[in-house]
């Protein structure tokens, strides 16, 4: 399948803007830094608050207690990345008011470009200097910023410092959640009775289910850690009787799955693995299935994105996964996906596009 966006065909950039953008890349890593700094010290705010009228670099320095010089190199940067502007009738009277640009508003106020920036900085930043070692060796090799004794960064979830762990939850929950309404309908047209849930996570399907469907039963598979956090979410929400769970690494040849499912779903999990083990998952689970059990895959592929934007982002968190997650999966493109999964037996029955405002697919699925 075609690519749609017309930009990956065409180079029609101008040589001096494409400069412009490689001194962009050249310098990323001090100017992602500059707006972190922008951001956690409050100057971004203040100068959003000074609102068009505008705040001088004397005033913002007077106001944080940040030394003019500090002020003064993070407000020029910012001016030369277009997150400030200057206010021009300020500038006919001889006085330079920082006022809020576009993109400064962006990174104050969009959900999505915070979590992103929290991640990127919290979860990615440091261990981004071993991607190219990762890339070689086909191993997370960035994740031993957070130790040695992990493999993959969700075994070591449970023990992430608070902030760090915020970020990456708040990362996972906020792309997959936002379709979780639209995904309900479709999932639970038939009434399936029991659903298994791989890679349950916290809960927040099993509990989202449970309370759309006031019969289903729900039972999560999932590592001890993750099973542990969901069955106490899941009782704290209620649903202690009707969501249960089942422990242990789903690749893991002595990993059952139990039979009896319905319907089983995978949102946002699939994506973990490479596309070799995503074929060893589902082969597992169609020797556990029957022949009108339905399988549901939710996720994020970047060749269906609506926007180039959207599309961005999911390639560069593809290199998350390289450098700090596993060291061999990404966000997959359509048909390398559901290719992936034929290979195990199962059939494309439908696929529904840009669920949710992060443009979710939801990939329908059935034994040949």
């Amino acid at each position: 399948m075609a690519i749609e966006h017309k930009s990956y065909y065409s180079d029609k950039i101008r040589a001096i803007d494409a400069k412009f953008e490689a001194q962009r890349i050249a310098f990323s890593p001090m100017t992602f830094q500059a707006v972190r700094a922008l951001l956690e010290l409050g100057l971004l705010q203040k100068i959003s608050d000074a609102g068009d009228e505008g705040i001088t670099i004397a005033q913002l320095s007077a106001d944080s207690g940040i030394s003019l010089y500090g002020v003064g190199v993070l407000a020029e940067m910012a001016l030369g990345m277009g997150i400030v502007k200057l206010n021009k009738a300020a500038a006919e009277k001889n006085e330079e008011k920082l006022i809020l640009g576009k993109i400064g508003w962006f990174l104050l106020e969009d959900d999505l470009t915070r979590v992103n920036f929290n991640f990127t900085n919290d979860i990615c930043y440091k261990g981004a200097f071993n991607l190219l070692e990762s890339i070689k060796n086909g191993k997370p090799e960035g994740l031993k910023v957070f130790g040695d004794n992990w493999t993959t960064v969700y075994e070591a979830l449970s023990t992430l410092p608070d902030r760090e762990k915020k970020s990456w939850f708040d990362f996972d929950h906020f792309y997959s959640d936002c379709a979780f309404s639209e995904a309900l309908p479709i999932v639970y047209a038939k009434k399936p009775a029991r659903l298994f849930d791989i890679g349950g996570n916290t809960a927040k399907w099993a509990i989202a289910s449970c309370k759309f469907d006031s019969d289903v039963r729900v039972t999560i598979v999932d590592l001890p850690r993750q099973t542990a956090v969901a069955l106490q979410n899941a009782k704290e929400a209620g649903f202690a009787d009707r969501i249960d769970a089942v422990s242990g690494n789903v690749l893991d040849e002595k990993t059952k799955l139990p039979a009896g499912a319905n319907a089983v779903w995978m949102s946002q999990f699939l994506d973990c693995f490479s596309l070799h083990q995503i074929t060893k998952i589902l082969s597992k689970i169609y020797n556990s299935v029957e022949a009108d059990t339905d399988i549901w895959v939710m996720e994020p592929l970047w060749d269906m994105q609506p926007f180039e934007g959207s599309a961005y982002s999911l390639q560069a968190t593809s290199l998350y996964f390289t450098c700090i997650a596993n060291g061999n999966s990404k966000m997959y493109r359509y048909g390398e996906l559901v290719d992936a999964i034929e290979k195990a037996g199962f059939s494309l029955m439908t696929a529904h596009h840009n669920l949710g405002t992060n443009f979710y697919s939801l990939l329908h699925f059935r034994k040949k």
